[in-house]
């Protein structure tokens, strides 16, 4: 293979030798993944039909469900993926995984207003600031997936069409490349990595500012309430920094398949399927909106079959 212009397809990494093995690697991530869509649909039916949960904190938690939504169901393929599904399993990957971390962001900025101002909360994040700030999001995603996936796949690919990891993922798309040009997106790789721990200090800071605060709360509920909401997305954001930059700054001296894919895993799949349970679970209002959208959705169901009997 002389360039990239020649690959019409590359092969993916297989779980496993076995049937037995790889039938239960299906129905482990088809479960992963469906328990993360119906988690997030869940939470986005729930928001859009509770006019009691259309404040800015569910409004970003609303886009984070549709961001997550999307990615869990991005990834999954068969062991042959051709040269322009690669490339937009690449830029959908990226523009989600990105725009998700930038909401990550937005939501600590929220969490540390409601505790630390909350008289200036309806100010601060007034609904024209929700709009533009999960705009920003999504267009700094879309933007930096653009220009990922283009440099990437400008490059000269020769050294095989194989792909030892479970999706298209940029750190062993370069591994094929033949010319010295790689560093390029290296060094964009770089930068995004400066710009998502610029992102990460901004969260903690955030988060030891609510830290101080709630400590001068004297009653026990407001410590529970806060850190409630506080802890598991800090644990998210941790969860998903440290395991994307080692996925994309380790040296190759310490690669290996096995790392690769735990790794990966760690922070493409995990995240999505586990938001909806620290955000619901958690958060006694969203459980109760669900609670309210399961009786009505139970009610509509008896009159519906008391009707049809009726009707007979």
């Amino acid at each position: 293979m002389s360039n990239s212009s020649s690959i019409t397809e590359f092969l993916l990494l297989a779980f496993a030798d076995t049937r037995e093995l790889q039938l239960l690697h299906f129905w482990l991530f088809l479960g992963i993944y469906l328990a993360a869509l119906l988690g997030n649909g869940l939470i986005i039916t729930a928001i859009a039909c509770d006019h009691h949960l259309h404040t800015p904190m569910y409004f970003f938690l609303l886009n984070l469900s549709l961001l997550d939504l999307a990615m869990a169901n991005s990834l999954w393929d068969s062991r042959g993926i051709s040269y322009l599904g690669c490339v937009a399993q690449v830029f959908f990957f990226l523009f989600f995984i990105s725009a998700d971390y930038f909401l990550l962001t937005v939501m600590s900025y929220d969490r540390y207003v409601a505790i630390c101002k909350p008289l200036h909360y309806g100010t601060l994040l007034g609904s024209r600031a929700c709009v533009h700030m999960a705009a920003a999001a999504w267009g700094t995603g879309f933007l930096w997936a653009v220009l990922h996936t283009a440099n990437t796949f400008s490059l000269p690919l020769c050294q095989s069409n194989t792909l030892v990891q479970f999706f298209c993922e940029i750190p062993h798309i370069l591994k094929l490349s033949c010319s010295h040009s790689y560093l390029r997106e290296v060094g964009f790789i770089v930068v995004s990595a400066c710009l998502g721990f610029g992102c990460f200090v901004f969260i903690v800071v955030s988060y030891v500012q609510i830290l101080r605060a709630v400590l001068r709360i004297p009653s026990e509920q407001g410590w529970h309430k806060a850190f409630s909401t506080c802890l598991p997305h800090l644990a998210v954001v941790s969860l998903f920094i440290s395991t994307g930059m080692l996925a994309y700054l380790k040296p190759r001296s310490i690669s290996s398949p096995t790392l690769d894919l735990v790794v990966s895993f760690l922070y493409s799949v995990v995240p999505p399927a586990v938001n909806p349970l620290i955000y619901s679970m958690r958060n006694q209002e969203l459980k109760d909106a669900l609670r309210k959208l399961r009786t009505r959705w139970y009610s509509e169901a008896i009159n519906s079959s008391s009707s049809a009997t009726q009707q007979l």
